[in-house]
């Protein structure tokens, strides 16, 4: 589960949750200038969602990259023997 909240949830949800931070900061900061704060409507949402997709696109590549089995390697399912249970392996050819 950790897993999946990594690769996906949180390259999706962290550059929105910068800049709604970024904009309660800044309005928190601003307490006089109604007129020159940021507002969420007039932020940059669709740019944020999108480099959340190439975040989430740069976790999948390099998770598919630098893990799993060599190609030429074999799957062995766990297996009972002599009472004991041997893990699954993967074993080159």
């Amino acid at each position: 589960m950790i897993r999946v909240f990594f690769e996906y949830v949180f390259p999706l949800v962290l550059p929105t949750a910068v800049y709604v931070a970024w904009v309660a900061y800044a309005r928190a900061r601003h307490q006089g200038q109604p007129e020159e704060l940021p507002a969420l409507q007039k932020g940059p949402l669709f740019w944020s969602a999108l480099l959340g997709f190439a975040l989430l696109m740069a976790a999948l590549v390099a998770t598919a990259m630098m893990t799993g089995a060599p190609p030429e390697s074999r799957y062995e399912p766990p297996r009972l023997e002599d009472g004991k249970v041997v893990p699954p392996q993967y074993k080159t050819k």
